[in-house]
């Protein structure tokens, strides 16, 4: 197991983020599921300067995006992204893209359930024949109920996975789990060798060890099942607009340029724009927190 890191949650140069994660000894990053943002070869030199490597990409399916749609042009539309997501994970040498295949937030179903399984199933089974194609895992993730209406336990995600191929395998996230499964522990054990990634935030989705989360065995119960990948820093720290605010420098009041869409995928998470100070201590904590348990 190594230590990576998600980039979505802060909108900072590229370069920033690899000194910063290199500092605290993370190993590789999971860069932001927006291809338009990166150019290749730009960031490849990069990651080559600071030492870290693209681990891969999570999809930011924000907006239209989402492959259970009705509309068929919407869905298509969805496939082209994922396997933009997919092209540009290959290039940079990565390895895993983790898969959520409905629009993140969107609660009510485009269908029933017969037809948008059929719907998603089949987007999902084009945008892997295209991760093989470029040499990538796919890896797809079940996220809670106040996200998305289609899956939120690592079962359903097996499902999805297991109708699109063997070689399909899953991503788990210990905030999800602690709030979906009856035994989170279980729910990995059921993953077992089909577990291609892992997210770590805690139950309060502030930096691991800020919350009631047993990481010790979390991540002991990740090596019960043998699982060699990383651990995947995603916290998205909860705004608190009041007088009992214990962070009151959290939120960045002289924010550097933001997609629209990202800036309201953050916030639909609770969150806002971060400080630098801030951002980098729940990077730093997260770090102090898993890097002894994995070593």
């Amino acid at each position: 197991m190594h230590l990576s890191t998600h980039n979505w949650m802060r909108a900072e140069p590229l370069a920033v983020t690899l000194k910063r994660i290199k500092k605290y000894g993370y190993e590789s990053i999971e860069i932001s599921g927006e291809p338009a943002q990166y150019d290749v070869h730009e960031t490849r030199a990069l990651l080559k300067e600071h030492g870290i490597r693209c681990w891969g990409a999570v999809t930011l399916t924000l907006g239209e995006r989402n492959l259970a749609a009705r509309d068929e042009g919407q869905r298509a539309r969805s496939v082209d992204y994922v396997k933009s997501v997919i092209t540009m994970v290959s290039e940079l040498d990565g390895e895993i893209v983790t898969l959520v295949p409905a629009t993140v937030g969107k609660v009510v179903p485009d269908g029933t359930e017969e037809e948008e399984w059929t719907w998603v199933v089949d987007a999902t089974k084009e945008c892997f024949a295209h991760a093989q194609k470029r040499g990538v895992r796919i890896a797809v993730e079940p996220l809670n109920r106040f996200e998305t209406y289609f899956f939120n336990r690592a079962a359903q995600a097996l499902a999805l996975a297991d109708a699109v191929s063997p070689e399909c395998g899953v991503c788990l996230d210990a905030f999800h789990l602690n709030i979906e499964e009856e035994d989170m522990y279980e729910a990995i054990r059921l993953a077992g060798k089909r577990l291609f990634d892992f997210h770590v935030a805690d139950n309060n989705r502030f930096a691991a060890g800020l919350g009631q989360l047993d990481w010790p065995k979390i991540i002991g119960t990740l090596k019960e099942i043998g699982y060699d990948g990383a651990v995947t820093n995603e916290f998205v720290a909860p705004v608190d607009r009041t007088p009992a605010s214990k962070y009151p420098d959290m939120v960045e009041r002289n924010p550097v340029d933001i997609p629209p869409e990202q800036l309201k995928f953050i916030q639909d998470h609770g969150s806002s724009l971060l400080t630098e100070k801030f951002y980098d201590d729940q990077m730093r904590i997260t770090a102090e927190t898993i890097l002894p348990l994995i070593k």
